[in-house]
């Protein structure tokens, strides 16, 4: 019988460019992401349409990282598939990785703990791209929960899933502007954070402050102060800017009308460099404050209105 196996792409709510830092980050799994369709096989053939040169190489590395955690010679034959955009910031590669390693795992009966198979897809990642990537997307892909967000200690992978305002939505607009991240500057950045460079050591300090902030206003009952992540979120999105220097300026216009179609809270989404903000909306508005923010940007603005969702799994069939 047809096995299928999906991951869900991510969407940071604040907590950017601190993972490799040993810091906190808040992300939630979202809607989209990559489905893997198919049945054992005693190799791997995976056919895909994804617009992505490197799935070869992402396929190759995940199943070289399980090699080494004890696989065995089962493979898997079948179709991916994804509703999540290239480039975007959404986490595709960590998606595609994270489906992937579950139909492998699936047919090599092969039981791992999440956070050891993120861990594993994490230097997958490395392997195929040589970008010194964080763990916030594949922890992110396996940890997710329905209407939660995970808050991550990623010195020491201590997690805890919570609570979103059940009446928010989690609006991403994606900028047109693509991105990947073997072919910026996120390596150097790391660089800088490992070298203490002041500025990029004051982003990471001030975010990771950001991020308990954040969790402590989702935590209080009733949550009285949702109005405050609002300025909280700015202040996270102009030290990307300003002190990490990984916006641009398309991204940042996005921003800006988000809060001006009245958004709760927007700030830029992933790695940076181009890509997607993130945008907390009223959610009986959040069709509306999509349409004015890409009236206004251009045909180039794609939105999607999203909640937090389930992580990695085997579908029901």
């Amino acid at each position: 019988m047809t096995r299928a196996f999906f991951a869900p792409g991510r969407v940071n709510l604040i907590g950017e460019h601190t993972d490799y830092a040993g810091g906190l980050v808040l992300p939630a799994a979202i809607e989209l992401g990559v489905t893997v369709e198919g049945n054992p096989s005693q190799e791997i053939r995976l056919r895909s349409a994804l617009a992505d040169a490197r799935f070869p190489r992402l396929v190759d590395a995940v199943a070289a990282e399980l090699d080494e955690l004890g696989r065995g010679p089962a493979g898997f034959a079948g179709d991916v598939r994804s509703t999540l955009p290239v480039g975007a910031g959404l986490s595709s590669s960590a998606a595609l990785e994270v489906a992937v390693r579950l139909a492998l795992c699936a047919a090599a009966n092969l039981e791992l703990a999440p956070l050891t198979l993120a861990l594993a897809c994490q230097r997958a990642e490395q392997r195929a791209t040589g970008v010194p990537s964080g763990i916030l997307d594949q922890a992110a892909c396996v940890l997710g929960r329905a209407g939660h967000a995970i808050l991550i200690d990623t010195a020491t992978l201590e997690h805890d899933a919570i609570p979103l305002p059940p009446e928010l939505a989690l609006l991403v607009v994606d900028s047109g502007i693509r991105r990947r991240l073997s072919d910026t500057r996120y390596a150097q950045r790391r660089a800088e954070v490992e070298t203490g460079e002041p500025r990029r050591i004051r982003h990471v300090q001030t975010e990771n402050e950001r991020v308990s902030r954040t969790v402590a206003i989702l935590r209080e009952p009733g949550q009285p102060r949702l109005e405050e992540l609002g300025a909280i979120f700015r202040e996270g999105h102009e030290s990307l800017r300003f002190d990490f220097e990984v916006s641009t300026p398309e991204v940042d216009r996005l921003v800006d009308l988000a809060y001006e179609a009245g958004a709760l809270a927007a700030r830029m989404t992933g790695g940076g460099f181009g890509g997607s903000i993130v945008a907390l909306v009223a959610a009986p508005e959040a069709e509306a404050v999509a349409g004015k923010i890409t009236k206004r940007y251009g045909p180039r603005a794609t939105a999607w209105i999203c909640h937090a969702s389930d992580g990695a799994r085997e579908l029901a069939r």
